[in-house]
């Protein structure tokens, strides 16, 4: 029998689900539910019958829930002809408590609770999808995966910021990172399609969607990436500005009289690349850039600067690096960013072949070339599905 686990990716007015087959990572099905709580929701599953959509209400994560239950039942497959062995959650921020997934009890929900402020947009969405999964499959066994998790093993010096020591003590200020599952399931790829295992090879992977993220991966642990606190410091994104100096609010409140919550929604929500060109789409981007505008280049321009500048220092970090991944939409998608973010690197051992590269092979790189260039879809849920179901068979 296949153990499939039902994955789930609770958001604050979405939810996401997929039937996973923990062996092979095939999805029985997959779905999201949008717009839950406004006047018309949106739902979409993609099971045996193909693609089917659905417009009404969805007042809230229960119902959203509801209605995913029924689209298998109607849509397939039938969950009672499946066997799941556990459904997996997938919760933003686990701060230092967890270094691993984790089988959720009411301690656990708790923990989570207590970690709210950290990850105030995040977390309490995580936590709601699981209470209402516990209440609607009591039967099943529900563990947490943490975004966070996978850093948790930077070494102190690269997770502790420069400020006064008890703001870490008290307020858990210091880096965390996210995109976790992500970078845990394409370094562990990389090593594969190397040949080699992960505790033998140095990796920078580079997850660019609308979050980006970079992470240095020395021997398949986490030594250094670049998101910290929150998701907001690092690369450039989609809607976020990543690094940017830290007296820009204080300047603000200054000469224009915002305070610290504005600017920080606008930092999250408004800039990035929205924030330089109004859109956050990278697609749209692209078409503006080959059109001749100039705002869209410059945001290209900056874009890949930040990425090229993270993986010199990632190099750096590393000492020596087996391979440079690409992953997630953009990274995986854009043949322009890779060129860019590794052009002019050939001293570092980094050769990038420009036919691989346009047709989006494995293999950007050329074959002689030290570091290979890889392109690598991300999996988070059938990485969330294999933790989930080591923590079962664990337990």
């Amino acid at each position: 029998m296949i153990e499939h686990v039902l994955v789930i990716n609770a958001g604050s007015s979405s939810l996401k689900y997929s039937l996973v087959d923990s062996a092979s990572g095939e999805a029985a099905a997959t779905g999201l539910v949008e717009q839950i709580g406004e006047e018309s929701s949106h739902h979409v599953h993609h099971g045996p019958k193909g693609e089917w959509n659905d417009d009404q209400p969805i007042a809230n994560h229960e119902a959203a829930l509801e209605a995913a239950v029924r689209a298998f039942e109607t849509q397939g497959p039938a969950l009672a002809d499946v066997d799941i062995v556990a459904v997996g959650h997938r919760v933003v921020h686990g701060g230092d408590r967890f270094a691993a997934p984790a089988l959720i009890d009411d301690e656990l929900i708790a923990a989570v609770t207590e970690l709210v402020p950290l990850a105030p947009l995040h977390n309490p969405a995580n936590l709601e999808g699981i209470k209402v999964a516990r209440r609607l499959l009591p039967d099943l066994p529900h563990v947490a995966v943490f975004d966070t998790a996978f850093h948790q093993t930077l070494p102190s010096y690269a997770y502790t910021y420069a400020v006064p020591y008890e703001w870490q003590e008290k307020y858990g200020v210091r880096r965390y990172g996210f995109h976790g599952t992500s970078h845990a399931f394409v370094s562990a790829e990389a090593a594969r399609l190397l040949g080699r295992s992960p505790d033998e090879i140095n990796v920078i992977v580079l997850h660019l969607g609308n979050g980006c993220s970079a992470a240095a991966i020395r021997g398949g642990q986490s030594v250094d990436t670049s998101m910290g606190l929150t998701p907001l410091e690092g690369l450039v994104m989609g809607t976020r500005s990543g690094d940017i100096d830290p007296a820009i609010h204080g300047l603000l409140a200054r000469v224009a009289g915002r305070t610290a919550e504005e600017t920080d929604y606008t930092l999250n929500s408004e800039s990035g690349l929205k924030g330089l060109t109004g859109v956050n789409d990278f697609r749209e981007i692209a078409r503006r850039r080959a059109a001749g505008d100039e705002r869209a280049q410059l945001a290209f321009d900056i874009y890949c600067q930040r990425i090229k500048k993270y993986i010199g220092a990632y190099y750096a970090v590393l000492g020596t690096v087996d391979a440079i991944v690409f992953t997630a939409g953009v990274g995986q998608h854009s043949a322009e960013v890779r060129a860019a973010a590794v052009g002019g690197l050939d001293a570092f051992g980094i050769h990038l072949d420009p036919d691989r590269n346009a047709g989006s092979e494995t293999f950007a790189s050329t074959d002689d070339s030290p570091v290979a260039v890889l392109v690598i879809p991300t999996n988070e849920e059938w990485q969330i599905a294999r933790e989930a179901l080591t923590v079962v068979h664990q337990g």
